[in-house]
């Protein structure tokens, strides 16, 4: 490699291409039991009594009755229940398990189990709770003082649904116990998460849980937190049949029913603007948790420091709410919040340009946060804000003035067309001071005799190339051979806890971790012999602490950056969006590979403009996912791709290794506001205040503005 961001074969490329990597489901079957769960058909009920069938030799069954250790599964509030032992709050809700070795006469079990339920009130709506898990508060300068003597208020509110990650492969986990050790793999992003959850529910030591993560096909956040609770469910069954291999996949329905979503959200704002400026913001941001906590608190944590967008907004007050609710809990989702601020905040200045009759990106322009100013939580932008620069490129790449001009006239014909823009960020890491505090990383590299160095570390492959960025980056240091650094998928027992593979830390955070360990290896290199090097976490001396108690300090110790357009084309006869294109600059820092982190990008934006346009799903009466297979809930194929061009402007980060930023969720955040700028112009400016904004609704738009029913 002669640079750093120059291509190379992915080291996870040929077994992939060949068919030979093992996915969970293509390890044998041969001696494995088979399992699924019994489930809650209520949203809220009180569980009287469990009646099982007569159970074949060679069948199992399991529930809270079962359980060694703690029923709960660890994650952040520890309050998800492996299974329900007296009151069940959603419809999915587990109640037990049967295991056996022909699947079909598992699921005759399971349905031929005999469960009494005392059905009782639910709260399905987000606009029905009262009870907040959650709720966090910050705040800055005098914002009564601002809206006095504001020349003018708005308010608006704005609103997002879920959305499902539809990972390629679904969940799945196999777990044996047998002499003393409980051992699981299957498809994760997060080995160490579930090895501790294990522990907790089976009351083993750490030691004697060995967690092993397969090939696994997609996560964007849908597996982080869920293996931890799928894990341990299989855990208990297998504790009651030592020796004897069990394992879970979930079907398509079941996954997208009963597993995390994107938390649907409901955003409050307003603004003071006084001389053409928006002086003050108060803004309330509330989230649809579900019936567990499971991952709310950080998520809302990131949306709410989001939410003020990229503005330097002098007078601030925000504050958010994460609401209960008797639906499947909501969880991790690529961009972890920040999406549903990121809509509400650039939707918002939008319309608020609008109403003084100044071009919307002239007004966020004007407004821009500045390296030196200070963040949403008082925090500092250490480093370069370069989005006037990404905005003058898109302008160029897309002709966004003279189209935005064009478009504006009165429509005529049946095919109207729009463009819009938005500016956003994302936090890279984790929220506050969590990576010194909890997560405490360290990786290891371990040189064999020959020459070959392998990486130990506990992050994961899921698509996004990573296996493929820390070799690359250990070969870059140490000066050899790219094929000469071995890198598997992590496995508990072997590997160095390095964190989870989430917020955008991985190649930040652990990947310069592994260059100052290859640093250290290098300046101690002894040809022929077995050595091994670690390399722990240190906060970054600039970096000011942060509190979570005030919200305050700094939340990132760096951001990544991005501007995007997107040009639309409507059908007014049938409401029908088409995508025509899409232009987008982004500073990731140093592309650690440049081919790998422009997929990463285009594939972000249509996860992106799935969000916006069609992932419609909906929660029914009784708190039931309807959407719940992949004929009704639709999601972006080849067909629905436009045409992207993607630049990188990137600004190194000191932090990084070779000046990397956080990629893989940068790309989704603010596409949805984008897309809703374009509707909005094509539609002839009726506001778009909500997101999925579906052909439907834009025939009805364009219904309401004939007076047509």
């Amino acid at each position: 490699m002669s640079q750093i961001t120059d291509s190379v074969v992915k080291k996870d490329h040929a077994e992939k291409v060949r068919g030979s990597a093992l996915y969970v489901s293509d390890y044998p079957r041969a001696g494995l039991l088979l399992a699924k769960l019994v489930r809650s058909p209520f949203a809220h009920a009180r569980i009287l009594n469990i009646t099982y069938p007569k159970l074949p030799a060679g069948y199992i069954a399991a529930d809270s009755s079962d359980i060694r250790g703690v029923n709960s599964v660890h994650i952040v509030e520890d309050d998800c229940p492996v299974f329900v032992d007296t009151e069940a709050f959603y419809i999915g809700d587990p109640v037990a398990i049967i295991a056996g070795p022909d699947l079909d006469e598992v699921r005759r079990l399971a349905e031929a189990t005999v469960v009494e339920y005392e059905e009782l009130p639910a709260v399905i709506s987000l606009e029905g709770s009262t009870e907040a898990f959650f709720a966090y508060h910050y705040g800055r300068g005098d914002i009564e003082a601002a809206f006095t003597a504001a020349d003018r208020v708005f308010s608006e509110d704005f609103s997002t649904g879920y959305q499902e990650q539809a990972y390629l492969e679904t969940q799945g986990i196999s777990v044996v116990f047998a002499n003393g050790l409980l051992t699981a793999h299957g498809s994760m992003q997060c080995p160490f998460y579930v090895r501790d959850a294990l522990a907790r529910v089976t009351g083993l030591a750490p030691e004697q849980v060995r967690v092993i993560q397969d090939c696994t096909g997609g996560g964007f956040g849908g597996k982080e937190a869920f293996p931890s609770i799928l894990a341990s469910e299989v855990a208990v069954a297998a504790m009651k049949a030592p020796g004897q291999e069990i394992r879970a996949v979930f079907d398509r329905r079941e996954d997208m029913e009963f597993t995390s979503k994107r938390h649907p959200s409901q955003s409050r704002y307003r603004a003071a603007v006084k001389d053409g400026r928006v002086t003050a913001l108060d803004i309330n941001v509330r989230f649809n948790s579900g019936a567990y906590t499971t991952l709310t608190p950080v998520v809302l944590q990131r949306a709410i420091i989001a939410a003020p967008g990229v503005y330097n907004v002098a007078n601030l007050q925000v504050s958010g709410q994460a609401m209960r609710t008797h639906t499947v809990p909501a969880g991790a989702f690529r961009g972890f919040g920040a999406p549903q601020a990121f809509f509400a905040v650039e939707r918002f200045f939008d319309h608020i340009a609008a109403a003084l009759g100044v071009e919307p990106l002239d007004f966020k322009l004007a407004q821009l946060s500045q390296q030196g100013d200070p963040t949403s939580t008082g925090g500092v932008y250490h480093f370069d804000v370069p989005l006037p620069q990404l905005a003058a490129r898109v302008q160029e790449m897309s002709g966004y003035r003279p189209k935005r001009a064009a478009f504006a006239a009165p429509p005529s014909g049946r095919y109207r067309r729009g463009i819009g823009l938005a500016l956003w960020y994302h936090g890279a890491g984790f929220t506050g001071s969590a990576e010194r505090d909890l997560i405490k990383a360290v990786v290891r590299l371990h040189k064999l005799p020959s020459g070959e160095v392998q990486i130990l570390v506990a992050n994961t492959e899921i698509g996004q190339g990573l296996k493929t960025g820390f070799a690359k980056i250990v070969a870059h240091e140490l000066g050899i051979s790219y094929d000469a650094v071995l890198i598997a998928n992590p496995d508990t027992s072997a590997v160095a806890n390095s964190g989870p593979t989430v917020a955008s830390r991985s190649l930040m955070t652990v990947g310069e971790l592994l260059r100052r360990a290859a640093a250290n290896l290098k300046a101690n290199w002894q040809d022929g012999q077995d050595q091994v090097v670690e390399e722990h976490f240190s906060e970054p001396a600039f970096q000011l602490p942060f509190d979570i108690q005030a919200f305050q300090g700094d939340a990132y110790p760096t951001y990544s950056w991005a501007a995007v357009a997107v040009e639309l084309q409507i059908d007014s006869l049938t409401g029908s969006q088409t995508t025509v294109g899409c232009w987008g600059c982004f500073d990731v820092g140093t592309p650690i590979d440049l081919s790998t982190v422009i997929g990463q990008i285009e594939g972000g934006i249509v996860q992106g403009l799935g969000y916006a346009s069609m992932e419609q799903m909906a929660v029914d009466s009784c708190g039931r996912i309807r959407n719940n297979s992949f004929s009704d809930y639709i999601i972006p194929t080849a067909v629905d791709v436009p045409d992207i061009q993607v630049q990188l402007c990137p600004v190194a980060y000191p932090g990084g290794p070779y000046g990397a930023k956080g990629a893989g969720e940068l790309p989704l955040v603010g596409m949805a506001a984008a897309y809703a700028a374009a509707v909005e112009q094509a539609l002839g400016g009726a506001p778009i205040n909500h997101i999925p904004f579906t052909a439907e609704d834009s025939l009805a738009c364009l219904l309401a503005q004939t007076g047509e029913k």
